[in-house]
């Protein structure tokens, strides 16, 4: 823990969902920096046994699910362990998403359930088994990752725009329908974050001048700017904040 990121989540139990590499790992070690308990989900229990040891190097409690986030039983089976195994669930990171990079004409059918089966589907049934906890004891906390492509239309990536936007719908549709039980459903969109999903295009030079033009600040995120926001939506202080969507991306949205 550091000095600028006190343990407001003290006692509390979080589930993230994509969490083997990437921004789910660092929201992860955020959230158990912060004094929260994790349960961490993805398809590679190899990558989420690092994940868990380096929260136990944090003092808290790690909980190892691999979990196909496209499986009801499989993502309620999720759910279930968490509360059993570490005792509730107050807080549900949706990090889990896939992306494809295809011209629409050229696109496999398969290729753009795939996107939207993970991204869509997946946030969906995480958020009906942990918001069935949550809406029961009457608080909670949704925080589903969203991205700047939501609001934008980038060629070549039809599904994965069309996948955010419907997760960005979605969060506000559940931060209404559920703000009566306590439960708050927030979303952050980032833009380009420096990621393994990412590394190819990092490694080209030609390629990551032409991204960077496009983004005002004239860089890529780093993963400890995004965690600062992910504490704020699973902590007290969005109390009384729902169904919005934060964007951080450097200025691109706004150009």
């Amino acid at each position: 823990m550091t000095a600028a990121q006190p343990q407001t989540l003290l006692g509390k139990v979080a589930v993230v969902t994509g969490a083997g590499r990437g921004l789910g790992r660092a929201l992860a070690l955020a959230l158990a920096d912060a004094g929260a308990d994790v349960a961490v989900a993805a398809r590679s229990r190899d990558q989420l046994e690092q994940v868990a040891a380096e929260i136990e190097g944090t003092g808290r409690r790690a909980l190892v699910v691999p979990t196909d986030v496209t499986d009801p039983a499989a993502v309620q089976q999720l759910v279930d362990t968490t509360v059993a195994e570490l005792g509730g669930l107050d807080v549900l990171v949706n990090n889990s998403g896939v992306i494809d990079s295809t011209p629409l004409l050229e696109q496999d059918p398969a290729d753009w359930d795939r996107v939207l089966d993970t991204n869509v589907r997946g946030t969906y049934l995480a958020t009906r088994a942990a918001g069935a906890h949550m809406v029961a004891q009457g608080s909670g906390k949704v925080v589903n990752i969203a991205s700047n492509f939501a609001f934008k239309g980038v060629p070549g990536h039809a599904a994965y725009c069309a996948s955010k936007a419907a997760v960005v719908a979605f969060t506000r549709a559940m931060g209404v329908e559920w703000a009566r039980y306590g439960v708050q459903v927030n979303a952050l969109a980032p833009g380009y974050f420096a990621t393994d999903m990412n590394a190819d295009l990092r490694a080209d030079d030609a390629a990551l001048a032409r991204v960077l033009r496009a983004v005002p600040a004239r860089r890529m995120g780093q993963a400890h700017e995004l965690a600062p926001w992910l504490l704020l939506l699973a902590g007290p202080a969005s109390d009384f904040m729902t169904g919005e969507v934060v964007v951080l991306d450097g200025g691109q949205t706004a150009r």
